[in-house]
Formats: C-alpha cells, sequence, structure tokens
C-alpha cells in the first residue's frame, strides 16, 4: 500500500506514458516501459551542490527505494563494480541484472547534463562487462545513463551511430507536480486523438 501511495505521489504512470528517454538504435528493440524517463529520487534528500559521489552512497543507502523507482525484475550487483581491462582497474556505478531482459544493466550517475563524452566511458564499460562478465546464455549488457538533464537534439546525435544498447535519462531529486505532469498527458491525449482521426 506504501508503494502504491508513493507511485501516486511521484506520478508514475503519467511519466512513463510521457517518457522523453532517448536510445541509441540497438536499444530501440528493448521492450516499451521497462525504462522510465525521468526517474524521481525524492527519498534520496540530497542537498543542492551535491557531488556524485553523495548522490551513489545515497541511492546505496536507499536500495531498497531505487530499486522501487527503477522498476520490477532487477537484481542488485553491485556498487562501484570492479572491471579490469588491460593492466588497469575501472569501478562501474551501480550494476543490476534484470531478471526478464536476462542481461546486466548498468547505471552510470552523472549530476550534470548530458555531454555527448558520456557516452564513450559508457561504451568502454559495457563492452568491458559483455567481454568478461556477461554469461554465454546473457543478452549484451544495458548501460542506463542518468544525468541531472539532457538536450534531446544533443543526445539524438551523440546516439545516431552508438552500437550499445544505451539509454540516457533524466533524474530528479524533488517531485514533479503532478497536475503538471497530468496536463501534458492530457495534451499527449489530444495530439494522438488528432492523428487517429487524420488517419481514418
Amino acid at each position: 500500500m506504501r508503494e502504491l501511495r508513493r507511485q501516486i505521489q511521484t506520478a508514475t504512470y503519467e511519466r512513463t506514458m510521457l517518457s522523453k528517454k532517448v536510445v541509441s538504435p540497438v536499444a530501440t528493440q528493448l521492450p516499451e516501459n521497462i525504462f522510465k524517463d525521468p526517474y524521481i529520487f525524492e527519498f534520496l534528500d540530497l542537498p543542492d551542490g551535491h557531488s556524485e559521489k553523495d548522490l551513489e552512497k545515497a541511492i546505496a543507502l536507499n536500495l531498497q527505494k531505487f530499486v522501487l523507482e527503477i522498476g520490477k525484475g532487477f537484481t542488485y550487483m553491485g556498487e562501484q563494480y570492479r572491471i579490469q581491462v588491460g593492466n588497469r582497474d575501472y569501478h562501474t556505478d551501480l550494476l543490476f541484472y534484470h531478471r526478464d531482459l536476462q542481461c546486466l544493466v548498468l547505471f552510470e550517475l552523472k549530476i550534470e547534463d548530458f555531454e555527448p563524452e558520456f557516452i564513450g566511458k559508457l561504451n568502454f564499460y559495457l563492452e568491458a562487462l559483455d567481454r568478461d562478465v556477461k554469461r554465454p546464455h546473457e543478452n549484451p549488457s544495458i548501460g542506463i545513463l542518468l544525468c541531472k538533464g539532457k538536450e534531446m537534439e544533443v543526445v539524438e546525435y551523440a546516439m545516431a551511430r552508438n552500437i550499445s544498447p544505451a539509454i540516457v535519462a533524466d533524474y530528479q531529486t524533488k517531485l514533479i507536480d503532478k497536475k503538471l505532469l497530468a496536463d501534458k498527458l492530457h495534451q499527449l491525449g489530444r495530439i494522438l486523438d488528432k492523428s487517429k482521426d487524420k488517419g481514418e
């Protein structure tokens, strides 16, 4: 019951319907509505000017709530998950396994707006996971880049030639005005109705 109340307060349905995540061409084969955009992490209670480390630690301390926000089917594998490439160690932010998709899902956290170079690092981690961690029967790993914000055109350009299954999504640490989301959802409904009428 508590989780249902939270989903109503955070407008989970409206956010899912209005999702504006940008996916790589490879990720377009993913099932609809498994990943959200934006994600709402109001439970983290982070101060203004927090660091990526603060964000990661707050998620680790509130892991159950984080998993409830990101959706069903996720199994937590660890934070700062170590991968070795050559003679160097690298540490990913948050690593999960998705039971239905049968693949590793890497969440990389950014406290600033999306920049094109974030994709290169994400692809590097996904390649290392696929070569050294993924099991033969599992699907290719998916990367979720969680940014404080994004300019859609910049993300689309950055993702246009990306060959890894990757998604760029926003996160917010404060609740979105539910009335604003409801208005946007009604606007979307009217647009869809008009396009249906033109097609008939």
